[in-house]
């Protein structure tokens, strides 16, 4: 019995992934980076209460559910740009904007 075409590599790409494992490695990514930034809030809280530590960090965690969904949903190329993108914003947004 063949396995399903999801789980079978693409031709000519001996050692990739096939595309149900970069689902699921773009969505363990981004748990894990969704609970880094949840982390990363709650020191930055207790340090200095602000509106905008909490949007910076806040649009960054629905970032991170949202390539989430993405990935769930077969758009792993696109989540992970917008992934690296967001999450370099929201870090340069910390840099620049919060004192």
């Amino acid at each position: 019995m063949d396995a399903p075409a999801d789980e079978q590599p693409l031709p000519g790409r001996l050692g990739r992934l096939t595309p149900r494992q970069a689902r699921r490695v773009r969505i363990v990514l981004a748990s894990v980076l969704m609970a880094a930034m949840a982390a990363v809030l709650v020191v930055r809280l207790a340090s200095r209460t602000s509106v905008l530590v909490v949007g910076v960090y806040g649009a960054a965690l629905i970032l991170c559910g949202i390539v989430i969904e993405l990935s769930r949903n077969g758009r792993t190329r696109l989540g992970t740009w917008l992934l690296g993108v967001g999450l370099a914003a929201a870090l340069a947004a910390d840099w620049l904007l919060l004192p």
